[in-house]
């Protein structure tokens, strides 16, 4: 999210890639020029423009946001919506069954968190080796846990894998 030339990285190597904002750091950025006394308030009339059924009607619920009270009393929060605008629209271009699971960057920081973390806590590595060792053991715990909850799938994710053999039908191969 906001990372100068990222996206231009991302679709030089995968050049159909569709890149989007995270809507939960879009939320939070905007609840950070709001009283908290107004959270309670604000959060619903932004989840009218993320959960808008298509880009035009998102739209609308920005253009009703604007005019609204809350519009008016927080305009930076408004310009945070203007600006994001182009990096957010692609998000609604998805069915809600996969919007569902690719609203949030939370998985993949989860992600990074983890790899840091073992990459930390080992200090220096011997070889270059042993560091993609440690990484891929890391990545293999977070595929395969060692706990009760291997059957646990993430929430909303079968349906998600359904939309997206439909949405992307002619990449995603079925074995």
């Amino acid at each position: 999210d906001g990372l100068p030339g990222l996206p231009d990285a991302i679709n030089a190597v995968w050049p159909r890639t569709t890149v989007q904002t995270c809507v939960i750091h879009l939320v939070r950025a905007s609840l950070r020029y709001a009283s908290k006394a107004d959270h309670g308030k604000l959060v619903p009339a932004l989840r009218r423009i993320y959960t808008a059924p298509s880009e035009q009607a998102a739209e609308q619920a920005m253009e009703e946001f604007t005019a609204s009270e809350l519009g008016r009393k927080y305009p930076a929060v408004v310009r945070t919506w203007t600006q994001a605008w182009q990096d957010f629209v692609p998000y609604l271009a998805f069915p809600p069954e996969i919007r569902k699971v690719i609203y949030s960057t939370n998985m993949i920081e989860s992600i990074n968190a983890r790899l840091r973390k073992v990459t930390r806590n080992r200090g220096h590595f011997p070889t270059e080796q042993a560091a993609v060792k440690v990484l891929y053991l890391a990545i293999r715990e977070l595929i395969e846990p060692k706990t009760h909850s291997k059957s646990h799938v993430a929430p909303h994710w079968k349906a998600a894998l359904n939309a997206f053999s439909i949405y992307f039908q002619d990449r995603i191969t079925l074995n």
